[in-house]
């Protein structure tokens, strides 16, 4: 058994260097695998190892000046849903591409709602604004109910799509992510473009269907480790998204085995095979394509990116 956990602090790093050398010693030696950004504005990451390992890592970051606060959502697994161990040095932790908009401890953002907090009010208030704002190929796996999707393909699209979109100011937004990191962020520019009542779910949808069991949510959770999808409500688990070949129900997520496309797409097993891995029958036939095999999980291959959380 392994135990996976994910966690974010922001906190000034000043000698990004020196604090990344440390970090990446300290976890090579714990023989941890996953994925780690560090950059200015704080850390970011999803590590996962044995029991042991992980406590060690956790008092080893909780020993680092700021860092002694950090909050650590905590998953068990049966295989570690990592191949290698990744930590980079990053412009942002999560990135909105804003040169000025680096988050610090005293950033003010959104009132945080606990899981409870947050159910109770999808259950008893009506005038408010149920915000997803994760890219929308997460969002089209799973997502709460009544949800407004925003069609962006980035996390550092949102503040355009903020400008164009239009929204009451003086209403309430309830925001959700995947584990807090983003809503965190785009809270406070929420609160700097001069909305009133801004509020995010604490943790994310991995600490909610934890704590709430996914009331109110459909599908799965898209998570950016080698699982792609993870269940979160277990009264929701049919898939609500369809395969981009056939389009039957599906929930999975592959890449394009053309290594110039690499599209990230839902794919049937069966549609997938028929495909050869590929997205279109121009990536079928490219001189491009990479051998596939499917293992039991079918996760042939798995594009990492850096909008997690």
């Amino acid at each position: 058994m392994y135990q996976l956990i994910h966690y974010y602090k922001f906190f000034p790093i000043n000698d990004l260097h020196s604090f990344w050398s440390q970090h990446k010693s300290r976890c090579t030696a714990l023989r941890l695998k996953g994925r780690i950004y560090i950059a200015p504005e704080g850390i970011n990451g999803s590590v996962c190892g044995t029991p042991k390992q992980i406590a060690a890592y956790q008092t080893f970051l909780r020993s680092c000046d700021g860092f002694a606060d950090t909050e650590f959502k905590e998953e068990t697994c049966d295989t570690v849903p990592f191949y290698q161990l990744r930590v980079k040095i990053r412009p942002e932790i999560v990135s909105l591409k804003k040169s000025f908009f680096q988050m610090g401890p005293q950033q003010e953002t959104g009132t945080f709602l606990e899981p409870r907090e947050w159910r109770r009010a999808m259950e008893s208030e009506r005038n408010y604004l149920l915000l997803d704002v994760r890219n929308q190929y997460e969002s089209t796996v799973g997502h709460f109910e009544g949800a407004m999707i925003p069609p962006v393909t980035h996390f550092f699209n949102f503040p355009q799509w903020l400008e164009q979109s239009n929204l009451d100011r003086n209403q309430k937004v309830l925001m959700y992510c995947t584990g807090g990191i983003r809503c965190e962020k785009f809270s406070s520019l929420m609160k700097q473009k001069g909305f009133k009542n801004v509020y995010q779910l604490k943790g994310g949808i991995i600490n909610y269907a934890q704590k709430e069991n996914g009331a109110h949510f459909k599908g799965k959770c898209f998570v950016f480790d080698d699982r792609m999808t993870i269940p979160v409500n277990p009264k929701e688990t049919e898939p609500i998204a369809r395969c981009a070949i056939s389009g039957v129900p599906c929930d999975t997520y592959i890449n394009c085995a053309n290594v110039v496309c690499n599209r990230l797409f839902i794919c049937s097993k069966e549609a997938a095979v028929a495909m050869e891995g590929c997205c279109s029958e121009a990536c079928r036939v490219s001189p491009n394509k990479r051998p596939i095999q499917f293992d039991q999980t079918f996760v042939p291959f798995r594009k990492l990116s850096h909008d997690n959380g």
